[in-house]
């Protein structure tokens, strides 16, 4: 493939996807700035993928269909990595209407211009939250996913759905590509490792929601950003999971964060928030076979990665 474009490319993931992928391929990579935190982070995200010629930046919201469409005139694209949204899984509880036009209108804008420029791939992001309330575990793709409990992941199933039309009706090559609590190095102030990893080392009170026990697939940046490029040569229309097939307990990485920075967490205890599932699991077997997916980063050593990059 020559030009790809990608979508949330000043992200936390998204920065990382742009700077492999310009090692073999023109990446033009756009973002709005949206300012859900720190806008300087994003601007040094973009700055490290810029230092490779073969990666180009556009300020551009999806949301907006004539720019994009000036965008695709220019440049003609043979693959879209859609990673662009509007994150916050609570948040959407209290007002939707900034999801759902992020999050559906922009990828009807981007299906609709790689339908009229003839991009035939598409690659996007969606969420394990779309499993809801799932009992059962690990989560596969065959799964049920038409009861999301959050008006997040309601947008994120919307996503999917769309997709899977555009594929139907115009030959589109689409992944749905569902992560797991992603983490690592840039991620997210409002994620759990980063929280905890900032008042832990600087001696302030951690809320903890219930015992401790709930269980996430942590997966780290690390081992996902080669299949999401790898998942660009997907033919037809695939839904993988990936994430993790090890799920820690929240107060075990808790303790590993401990141990990375050499202080004790202050802990104030809180019940559980509503809604809070008890675990997320990944079956990954799908992943591995299309993808060539295999999880390696253990969760020692991915808070020893971003303790050494928050730190720095």
């Amino acid at each position: 493939m020559n030009n790809i474009l990608v979508t949330g490319g000043a992200g936390f993931i998204g920065s990382w996807v742009c700077e492999l992928l310009s090692k073999r391929h023109k990446v033009i990579n756009i973002d709005n700035f949206d300012d859900y935190y720190d806008l300087s982070w994003k601007k040094t995200n973009v700055k490290k993928a810029l230092e490779n010629p073969n990666c180009t930046f556009f300020k551009a919201d999806i949301r907006n269909f004539n720019k994009l469409r000036e965008i695709f005139a220019e440049n003609g694209f043979d693959g879209i990595i859609h990673l662009a949204a509007r994150v916050g899984i609570r948040a959407s509880a209290e007002d939707l209407l900034p999801y759902w036009d992020v999050n559906v209108k922009g990828v009807l804008n981007l299906l609709q211009l790689a339908r009229e420029f003839n991009a035939k791939n598409f690659v996007f992001a969606s969420s394990s939250s779309v499993y809801g309330i799932n009992n059962k575990i690990p989560f596969s793709e065959a799964d049920n996913v038409n009861n999301p409990i959050f008006p997040y992941a309601a947008t994120k199933r919307a996503r999917e759905l769309m997709c899977y039309a555009y594929h139907h009706l115009y030959q589109l090559n689409v992944a749905c590509l569902k992560l797991f609590t992603v983490c690592g190095p840039r991620g997210r102030p409002d994620m759990a490792p980063y929280k905890f990893t900032k008042l832990i080392s600087a001696g302030k009170k951690i809320e903890l929601y219930g015992d401790g026990t709930t269980k996430r697939a942590y997966t780290f940046i690390a081992d996902i950003v080669s299949s999401i490029i790898a998942a660009l040569g997907i033919k037809g229309c695939e839904t993988i999971n990936l994430g993790n097939n090890k799920p820690i307990e929240l107060k075990y990485l808790i303790s590993v964060i401990e141990d990375c920075i050499g202080k004790k967490a202050k802990v104030i205890q809180k019940p559980m928030q509503p809604g809070e599932l008890l675990i997320t699991w990944a079956n990954i077997r799908k992943a591995k076979e299309l993808l060539n997916y295999a999880p390696k980063v253990g969760v020692e050593e991915g808070v020893k990665m971003f303790w050494d990059w928050y730190r720095s």
